[in-house]
């Protein structure tokens, strides 16, 4: 017996010491950043690196940090290596995170409740909400990522207007119609940005906080 107990705490010693490994992985705020970005869609290093404003050098970094983790993994087309998420379900962990860190962290709170404050009182819409306004024929859903991210996937609807053109873009768009921002999601700001810049221009306009993965994530659930 005093053989078969001492197996079973190395078992769990060993099995503890493996998931300590994802956590590991995670203590980096520039490494989630890039779990961030993976899950709107896969990229090269190069371009992780423009969406991170980090350099090569340390996006390889991380990147191979993810790699021993099997967070991330990747193919190569012809001189190109192009990162993906390890699995489909780390999307719904980083989810998972966000809600359990935004819950127990007060600081998240504070934070998202000072930026938007100097945003000229930019209105941010839930989900539901936003299906409410949808269903009005003079609603239009922007998607703000990268055209890359909107073709690999984007909401049913939602035209692609990229952050970096819309001041060329914008002016396409009906001025009668309500405008609704989304991005990648509650990690990225651009959708706020994006609503006061519509909105100085004439433009009634709204945010979204959730993007594509979330949208699909509050469907499933209901």
């Amino acid at each position: 017996m005093e053989e078969m107990l001492k197996s079973a705490k190395i078992f769990k010693e060993d099995l503890y010491k493996q998931l300590a490994r994802i956590g590991k992985c995670l203590s980096s705020d520039k490494r989630l950043e890039i779990l961030n970005v993976l899950s709107n869609g896969p990229k090269t290093v190069e371009k992780i690196a423009n969406c991170t404003e980090m350099n090569i050098a340390n996006v390889s970094r991380h990147l191979q940090v993810l790699l021993d983790a099997k967070l991330v993994k990747f193919t190569k087309k012809g001189t190109y290596v192009i990162y993906s998420l390890g699995d489909p379900e780390i999307i719904e962990f980083l989810s998972s995170l966000w809600r359990i860190s935004e819950k127990q962290l007060p600081d998240i709170g504070r934070l998202k409740d000072d930026f938007l404050h100097n945003l000229n009182d930019v209105q941010t819409l839930t989900i539901d909400e936003v299906m409410e306004k949808l269903d009005n024929s003079s609603i239009v859903l922007i998607d703000l990522r990268p055209k890359e991210e909107y073709e690999i996937d984007h909401i049913a609807g939602a035209i692609s207007l990229p952050m970096e053109e819309l001041d060329v873009l914008m002016r396409e768009l009906p001025k009668d119609a309500e405008i609704i921002a989304y991005c990648r999601g509650p990690l990225c700001v651009y959708s706020a940005l994006a609503a006061q810049k519509l909105q100085s221009e004439g433009f009634n306009a709204y945010r979204m906080e959730e993007g594509v993965n979330e949208w699909q994530e509050h469907f499933q659930l209901h």
